[in-house]
């Protein structure tokens, strides 16, 4: 068919006195039914192509956050995360009030002298003496393998919570081999006696996990002031060879709980816990008011770090109390 296209449609004035606007309107392209199915295949088309681009998009963004997550997360490789039938993680309570959680091994007789993988033989269970709502522990979290770790903490059995997080539940990031940290948790309610679990999973492998149970009661005199992260005190500390008893130290001094640079890991945080009624020992007449407790530090927190020391390889244990603290502290 031939003829001009002028106005979107076919002129046939040859045919016809009457003006083609009126015998012939323009048809829509809409409307043209041979125009329908060359558009419907076009779209069919597009579409096909932005649907393949698009799966192939999602399908580098899956495999792109994928690599992410077990960057993120650390090995999954669940051979790494094990030695002698236990998972590379241990974890304890400071107070030196420890045993065995399910009564299936005997403390050794010489902590220092172990040969073996790990700090203790096995899970524990420790006591937790309070001086009252907001009293405070140190839990320590060693890390015994070369690989780094993520693990989820988390409290169960209610009025405890992570001191960082004001949650029962908290997120260490890249633990690397052989190195620990330590954690302040917080009773936030009245607690006569209870029952707590302590678990620390590793984030991608959750059958993963290390449990440390901890009984809770209420001591004999409550204090108004609780010893937290970063307060002030001054404390008066004896120091043994917890293997041998021999007393090594003692002293009176000023010590930042949970951040002292000036000493180990294990003393700063061996003040965390410590409790002193309202007057903060700066009375007058001066009232003796404030608490005591023995903490056990295994060499990771004490002197392990420090080749050629003498006490490198010592299990310490402290006895601190409370002599006073700021009036702007607790």
């Amino acid at each position: 068919m031939t003829g001009e296209h002028d106005k979107g449609y076919v002129t046939r004035s040859w045919m016809s006195d009457t003006p083609d606007e009126v015998e012939h309107p323009p048809i829509p392209l809409g409307l043209n039914r041979m125009a329908i199915p060359r558009a419907a295949l076009i779209l069919s088309v597009g579409t096909v192509v932005v649907l393949i681009a698009s799966s192939v998009w999602v399908g580098l963004s899956a495999m792109t956050f994928l690599d992410d997550l077990e960057a993120s997360f650390g090995s999954t490789n669940v051979e790494l995360l094990e030695s002698d039938g236990r998972w590379i993680w241990e974890v304890d309570l400071l107070f030196d009030t420890c045993s065995a959680r399910e009564d299936d091994w005997i403390w050794p007789e010489s902590l220092a002298d172990q040969d073996g993988f790990f700090l203790y033989p096995g899970e524990l269970r420790c006591d937790w003496e309070h001086q009252g709502e907001g009293d405070a522990a140190s839990v320590a979290v060693y890390n015994r393998g070369n690989e780094t770790l993520d693990l989820v903490m988390e409290v169960s059995g209610g009025g405890v919570v992570f001191s960082a997080s004001g949650e029962p539940h908290l997120i260490i990031n890249d633990l690397g081999g052989n190195e620990s940290v330590i954690l302040e948790v917080d009773l936030d309610e009245e607690v006569s006696e209870r029952d707590v679990s302590i678990t620390a999973t590793h984030v991608s492998v959750l059958e993963a996990h290390v449990r440390l149970d901890v009984h809770i009661f209420e001591g004999t005199e409550q204090r108004d002031v609780h010893v937290d992260y970063n307060d002030r005190v001054e404390v008066h500390y004896t120091l043994w060879n917890a293997d041998t008893d021999e007393q090594l130290d003692e002293g009176t001094l000023w010590v930042t709980a949970g951040n002292d640079p000036a000493y180990i890991d294990g003393f700063e945080w061996s003040a965390i816990g410590l409790d002193i009624d309202s007057d903060r020992g700066g009375g007058y007449p001066v009232v003796d008011t404030g608490t005591s407790h023995i903490t056990l530090l295994p060499p990771p927190i004490a002197y392990g770090d420090n080749d050629g020391h003498e006490l490198q390889e010592t299990w310490l244990k402290f006895e601190l109390k409370v002599n006073r603290a700021p009036l702007s502290s607790g």
